[in-house]
C-alpha cells in the first residue's frame, strides 16, 4: 500500500474522557467507577479504553479514561454521533468531562468549524459552568421525564413484575417543574409510544424505555432524542448537551403541599479551606494562628503526577489545621480552619 492508495473518507471526531472535573476548573477526579457503560461500538462509533466498571481511577497515573472516536459521511453527522454518544456515555462514580465535552459538540461556534486553542478561554472565560439551555433541550427534558414518570407510575399499578403502557394513568394531570418554572401535562398512550400534551401543544413520544435503564432513547415528534437518567428520591437528574436539570413530575395535590416545604440553606463553607480534589497533601505552608493574606499559598495537594498549589482567597487568621503531610484526602474536606 501505498500514499496514492491512502483516501480521505467522510469526517471523524475523537472526544478524549478524562476523570477531571470540568466545574472545579478541570481539577483531577480519582476514585471507583461504580457505573461504566459507554456507548454500544458500530460502523461509525468506537471506544478506545483500558477501564471497566468497578475499576478505580488513582492519584498516580494520568486521568484518560477512553477515546471515544464517531465517523460520518460529512462533518456535521459525525458530529452527531458524537452527540448521541456522549448522551449515552454513562460514567458515575468519579467526576469526568463528558458534560464539558456535551456542550462543546453542541456550540455553534464549534458546529461551524470556527475553532482556535484560545475557544475555551474565549467562550468560558469564567469557567465552565454547563452547556446552554435551550428551549429545545427543556421540552426534550420535560417531555422525557412526563413519559418515564408514566412508565413507573403505570407499573406500579399493575401486578408485581408486569411492565404495562402508560394507559393506566392517562386520565391524570401532571405538574413538571425544571427549575424554578413548572407546567402543567396529561399524557396518552397511542400506537408505538404516547401523546403528550403540554403547555397546549401535543407531542408524539416514542421509546423503549423502562425502568432501570440509565439512558433515555426515543423520538419527539420524530426527532431522536437521548439524554443520560438519574432516578432520584423525588425526581428525575437529566443530562444532554452537557445541561443537566432536576425534573420533578408531580400530582396537582402533591404540587401544592410542596410549597410548604422550606428551602433547604447551603452551609457557609467561608471559614474552610477544602480540598478542590482527591489527592496527596505535599505541603501544609502555614501554623496555627499565623494571618495569611489573600492569593497566598496555604498547602500543596499532589493528584494524577500533578501538584496542586491551594490559595487563600481573603485575608484571615488561622484557628486550626486539620490535616497534615501524608494524608490522603476526599473531595471538599476540610484542609484549614480560619477565625
Amino acid at each position: 500500500m501505498t500514499q496514492e492508495d491512502i483516501r480521505l473518507t467522510g469526517w471523524a471526531i475523537e472526544s478524549r474522557i478524562y476523570a477531571e472535573d470540568p466545574y472545579r476548573n478541570f481539577l483531577p477526579s480519582i476514585g471507583r467507577l461504580t457505573r461504566y457503560r459507554p456507548p454500544s461500538e458500530t460502523g461509525s462509533v468506537r471506544n478506545d479504553t483500558g477501564v471497566f466498571e468497578g475499576a478505580e481511577i488513582s492519584m498516580y497515573y494520568d486521568p484518560m479514561i477512553a477515546k471515544l472516536a464517531t465517523w460520518g459521511e460529512t462533518r456535521e453527522a459525525a458530529l452527531a454521533e458524537m452527540r448521541t454518544s456522549l448522551d449515552q456515555f454513562y460514567i458515575r462514580g468519579i467526576a469526568h468531562n463528558i458534560p464539558f465535552l456535551g456542550a462543546v459538540m453542541a456550540h455553534p461556534r464549534f458546529a461551524e468549524g470556527r475553532l482556535s486553542t484560545n475557544f475555551i478561554a474565549e467562550e468560558y472565560p469564567d469557567g465552565f459552568e454547563g452547556g446552554v439551555m435551550t428551549p429545545e433541550i427543556e421540552l426534550v427534558m420535560r417531555a422525557a421525564a412526563c413519559f418515564i414518570h408514566a412508565v413507573e407510575t403505570s407499573r406500579d399499578s399493575q401486578m408485581p413484575g408486569r411492565i404495562a403502557s402508560v394507559a393506566a394513568v392517562q386520565s391524570r394531570e401532571w405538574i413538571i417543574h425544571l427549575d424554578d418554572s413548572h407546567i402543567s401535562a396529561r399524557i396518552y398512550p397511542s400506537q408505538g409510544g404516547a401523546t403528550l400534551v403540554m403547555g397546549g401543544k401535543s407531542f408524539e413520544l416514542a421509546s423503549d424505555w423502562t425502568p432501570g435503564k440509565t439512558v433515555f432513547s426515543g423520538t419527539i415528534d420524530g426527532r431522536s432524542v437521548t439524554l443520560e437518567l438519574d432516578r432520584l428520591n423525588m425526581g428525575y437528574q437529566l443530562s444532554t448537551s452537557g445541561v443537566s436539570k432536576t425534573v420533578t413530575v408531580l400530582s396537582p395535590h402533591v404540587d401544592r403541599l410542596m410549597t410548604h416545604m422550606p428551602e433547604k440553606i447551603e452551609a457557609d463553607t467561608s471559614k474552610f479551606l477544602l480540598c478542590p480534589m482527591p489527592g496527596l497533601v505535599v505541603a501544609i505552608n502555614v501554623a496555627e494562628g499565623d494571618e495569611v493574606k489573600a492569593g497566598q499559598a496555604l498547602a500543596v495537594v499532589e493528584a494524577m503526577k500533578m501538584e496542586n498549589i491551594l490559595r487563600a482567597e481573603r485575608d484571615g487568621t488561622v484557628s486550626a489545621i486539620k490535616a497534615g503531610v501524608g494524608d490522603s484526602l476526599a473531595v471538599d474536606q476540610v484542609i484549614l480552619e480560619f477565625e
